[in-house]
């Protein structure tokens, strides 16, 4: 871990930040839609709580958010 000090007057780094192309975008929209649902599904009983996990793992697969590693 690397700590700068930051005198009087100094501008903290700005981390490099990640530019979506409009295709990423649209499949995190796609992603978290199709989450959406799934659990809607299983808050009324229309899917098991395995089946959620199976179709959210598969959703991951498909749409590769690129959140995918706290999703899970």
């Amino acid at each position: 871990m690397q700590i700068t000090k930051l005198e009087e007057g100094a501008v903290a780094p700005k981390p490099d930040t990640k530019m979506f192309t409009q295709e990423e975008l649209q499949q995190e929209f796609d992603f978290i839609l199709a989450e959406k649902i799934v659990r809607k599904m299983a808050e009324k009983g229309l899917i098991s709580d395995d089946e959620l996990h199976k179709i959210s793992e598969k959703n991951r697969l498909i749409f590769s958010p690129y959140l995918s590693e706290i999703y899970q």
